[in-house]
């Protein structure tokens, strides 16, 4: 975190400015650790490696920490010679390199980053927070960099001044937050007037299909231990990936759907999407993805309808809500 940052946070408590006590400096003016700390209710918050935490600890996020900093590469563009992160940001959110540029963003739940490197390299200004501690993956792929600040922190509680930002992003977060709607209304009050907001949320879907399967086993999945699953879920992608090649060679196509709503796996494989990927990619992301959909505590998809009206509620215009091309709903809209 660059020394100047620290004028732009706020007490999530207070609401009020910052002081910082004891830091340490690294990277040509990077904040490595110190302390922020709010006069008005006296609590402090450490800096520790680079990054402002204003939660104690990953809570109902640590399966994400977990996932981020262990595949941290996996969905970067840069790390991977595609432009798959940057397809879905700009097809899904409608902005343009353009417009972004020297523009404040706030990103909430950045993981490792894939979207945080898409908002830098357009030259947007990136105020960037997770819940988990996937942001120190975050800072691994894209700092120490100018025009980014980290911060571990609370959807609901952000540290951070009201009204501040021109853009608001939040992809792949809501629907595994305790409340979706109080956590997407947290939101809005970041947007200056005329500021545009774009989220998605899991669609909800029926069974039996790829898709469904996840919610035959979350029952038991959310309750193993992070470490546990991703050593089970790591067997058994790969294996299920080469035997569903030959199930589908012998096993009657009306019987596939029940199949693949039994057997958890993301697999991407004939996806246009993801015609550019390797084997061993398509396998990354599928052992990846497939953790991601067992492993968190909450999993709250939603209809285009609901969405729709947390837009409204929040008074925002030209609203704009569909299905993104990779099978999530999407929401867009401008701040009065």
């Amino acid at each position: 975190m660059q020394r100047e940052s620290v004028s732009s946070l706020r007490c999530p408590k207070s609401q009020l400015a910052l002081e910082l006590e004891d830091a340490v400096e690294e990277h040509g003016g990077e904040i490595k650790s110190g302390t922020l700390v709010c006069r008005s209710c006296n609590t402090r918050y450490p800096i520790r490696n680079f990054i402002p935490r204003f939660v104690p600890d990953d809570g109902y996020a640590e399966s994400f920490g977990k996932q981020w900093n262990r595949y941290r590469l996996v969905q970067l563009d840069s790390a991977n010679n595609f432009a798959l992160t940057e397809d879905r940001f700009y097809r899904g959110t409608e902005w343009t390199r353009e417009e972004l540029a020297g523009q404040r963003v706030l990103e909430v739940g950045s993981g490792a980053g894939r979207f945080t490197q898409i908002l830098l390299q357009a030259n947007a200004q990136v105020f960037s927070g997770d819940y988990s501690s996937a942001v120190d993956a975050n800072w691994k792929s894209n700092g120490p960099h100018p025009n980014l600040t980290l911060f571990q922190g609370d959807i609901y509680h952000l540290p951070l001044p009201t009204a501040y930002f021109d853009k608001v992003f939040c992809y792949g977060v809501l629907q595994h937050t305790p409340d979706v709607k109080k956590a997407f209304m947290s939101l809005v009050p970041f947007l200056k007037p005329g500021g545009k907001i774009a989220i998605d949320v899991y669609s909800k879907v029926t069974w039996p299909s790829r898709w469904s399967a996840k919610y035959v086993w979350r029952p038991l999945t959310t309750r193993l231990h992070h470490e546990t699953l991703f050593d089970i879920v790591e067997w058994y992608v790969p294996r299920w990936l080469r035997g569903g090649e030959w199930l589908r060679g012998h096993v009657p196509r009306r019987f596939i759907k029940y199949i693949d709503g039994v057997v958890p796996c993301n697999d991407y494989r004939g996806a246009d999407w993801a015609r550019s990927m390797t084997p061993e990619q398509l396998e990354a992301w599928a052992v990846l993805d497939t953790f991601d959909a067992l492993s968190p505590k909450f999993d709250f998809p939603q209809d285009a309808e609901t969405v729709r009206s947390w837009f409204e509620e929040a008074q925002l215009v030209d609203i704009a809500v569909g299905r993104a091309a990779h099978g999530n709903l999407k929401g867009n809209a401008v701040a009065r």
